[in-house]
């Protein structure tokens, strides 16, 4: 079992093992049963003192998530089966818990896939808001023109075709990029994977907005980066916070998702990403600005990128296409300036050697077309409809002491509970009702904020989310005690 331990964050030893221990229980990377390290031994492993980990084993044990038996060991406990699902008979794998392995958590993926009937956890588009039909014709129509594109490699940095489109594109939002600082990426998820694996180690600090998108948390976390966290108000990323952290700390990099941020919706304000860009300037760090819908949008139009005031290469842009277009074809696009661009041109190559390319030309006449743009506006349209739902439905239902964000735009909302309230043991009675939803801990990278949790509008219809809104706010009003409805103060 791989513990990362980073003595120079301010974070107690014991509690980077508890939170350690949590986040691979969580992901499913550690199974009920399965026998930890005795204290000897892991204080021995990891170099601290027999007490500190003593200390992280009873808090995991007085938090329910391990049992320690007197001369048998201790274990991940068997209550953590019921949230992960009962799994079937199989033969015994015992030898593989020898394997040494670098995953310190993969929260993200786990709560990303289930099989329940009302997803409130995923934030992708209900496939019946995309344009499919034409979609399909477009595929059948290439492949005739071109049925060599089954036999051909697509180049590594992505088709010269598509990256000419989406030089014109990003230039209608501020951001002006050759096509030749342009790479074609499988996804938002994978660019952000190139940006760790190229310029992330171990110790590296990487600071993040609390809460943040989990899939990042769990690529930084993998690369040993030492995670400090920015909170966010209704303006966005506190800046007089971050600069604190960057001149006690210099940060390799500053993660953000300044436009509809996911989990909250906050859009951070033009003066703050004008500072933000001051800052990484001054302690010349590089910004990752993730902005996987900034399309989607319910009444105004965001403030411009961070990537279209960036004059000395500080940022590293990454655009979605797959959240409004066609989510199956895995494309995103990642813009940089100088050796910035060029190292994670190799890290691509890398990788996969280039994103297929019959993908990539389908979508191609959707790019900038007329088509799209209608397309775009009956989208906004219809998620704003389906966020106004749950907006209501919240309002007449809730209970007292919760409390909610209103999001410009995206695909998320985001809801605050009482203290005292674990979103997880929310979740276990939201599934035994075929209901999913993304507890809030998973949006955060260290510390224990249990009592949020996103709810995504973005994926289901109307009618199930009602029924999946309305009973999750039954099962709140038989979870909070009225006592604790006074423990709730807005996220703001």
């Amino acid at each position: 079992m791989q513990i990362n331990i980073q003595r120079n964050t301010g974070i107690s030893l014991s509690n980077q093992i508890y939170q350690s221990i949590v986040d691979r229980i969580r992901s499913g990377l550690l199974e009920e049963g399965l026998t930890l390290p005795s204290v000897r031994n892991l204080s021995k492993q990891l170099e601290v003192s027999l007490v500190t980990v003593v200390k992280a084993y009873k808090q995991l044990e007085q938090d329910g998530f391990i049992t320690s038996t007197q001369g048998k060991g201790t274990f991940v406990n068997a209550k953590i089966k019921e949230e992960m699902g009962e799994k079937e008979a199989i033969p015994s794998y015992d030898w593989q818990l020898s394997l040494q392995d670098y995953l310190p958590r993969s929260q993200f993926a786990r709560y990303h896939i289930g099989t329940q009937k009302v997803h409130l956890s995923s934030s992708m588009i209900d496939p019946k808001l995309l344009p499919n039909r034409y979609f399909e014709h477009e595929v059948q129509r290439v492949l005739s023109e071109n049925p060599e594109l089954l036999s051909l490699y697509g180049d590594i940095q992505g088709d010269s075709q598509l990256r000419s489109k989406m030089s014109e594109y990003l230039k209608r939002t501020g951001v002006l990029s050759t096509p030749e600082n342009i790479l074609v990426t499988s996804g938002l998820q994978q660019g952000i994977d190139l940006i760790a694996r190229t310029f992330v180690g171990p110790g590296d600090v990487v600071v993040m907005e609390a809460p943040t998108y989990p899939g990042a948390i769990d690529i930084f976390s993998g690369r040993g980066a030492t995670i400090l966290t920015v909170p966010i108000d209704k303006d966005g990323m506190r800046i007089d916070i971050l600069q604190n952290v960057c001149e006690k700390h210099k940060p390799k990099i500053i993660f953000t998702i300044p436009t509809f941020h996911n989990p909250t919706g906050v859009v951070m304000t033009l003066k703050r990403r004008k500072q933000l860009l001051d800052i990484a300037q001054s302690i010349q760090c590089i910004i990752v600005e993730d902005d996987p819908c900034s399309e989607i949008y319910f009444e105004k139009k965001p403030p411009v990128p961070l990537k279209s005031m960036d004059q000395f290469g500080h940022v590293i842009y990454l655009r979605g296409l797959s959240k409004t277009i066609a989510p199956s074809c895995r494309i995103g696009i990642l813009t940089a300036s100088g050796s910035i661009f060029n190292r994670l041109l190799a890290a691509k190559a890398n990788a996969d050697l280039g994103s297929p390319l019959l993908t990539q030309k389908a979508i191609l006449p959707l790019i900038n077309s007329k088509r799209m743009v209608d397309h775009t506006k009956k989208l906004r349209t219809a998620l704003r409809i389906r966020r106004d739902l749950v907006l209501e439905l919240l309002t007449n239902h809730a209970p007292e002491g919760v409390s909610w964000l209103i999001p410009e735009g995206g695909l998320n909302l985001w809801i605050n509970l009482p203290s005292s309230i674990d979103s997880h043991y929310l979740l276990l009675e939201a599934k035994k009702r075929q209901i999913t939803f993304l507890p809030g801990s998973a949006c955060y990278p260290a510390g224990q904020e249990n009592n949020h949790l996103r709810v995504s509008y973005s994926y289901i219809n109307e009618e199930l989310l009602t029924h999946g809104i309305t009973t999750l706010c039954n099962i709140l009003h038989a979870t909070i005690p009225s006592e604790n409805i006074s423990d709730n103060k807005p996220y703001f």
